[in-house]
């Protein structure tokens, strides 16, 4: 996983995510992201989602896979951050 190659969107509440998130990763809490779906369409795909333990994060991946959007659940965000740590 490069940070390069893809988007990561957290979909944690905003509130959440100040208290700590993966650099440059982007903001879009699970409850807003219908409404900011035009937000998702204009991001460099593969869309990596996470949130505190994978659980929003994948319910944003079924609804988005299912639509047609080249992404995976991340799981948990600082899960996410260590891979890219790794690289």
């Amino acid at each position: 996983m490069k940070k390069s190659d893809l988007t990561i969107v957290d979909v944690r509440t905003q509130e959440e995510f100040m208290g700590g998130h993966v650099a440059g990763s982007i903001n879009i809490p699970l409850q807003e992201i219908l409404q900011r779906i035009s937000e998702l369409d204009a991001l460099k795909q593969p869309i990596i989602f996470c949130c505190a333990s994978g659980g929003r994060s994948g319910q944003a991946t079924d609804y988005f896979k299912a639509k047609g959007y080249d992404c995976s659940n991340g799981g948990g965000w600082m899960e996410v951050n260590e891979r890219l740590n790794q690289e």
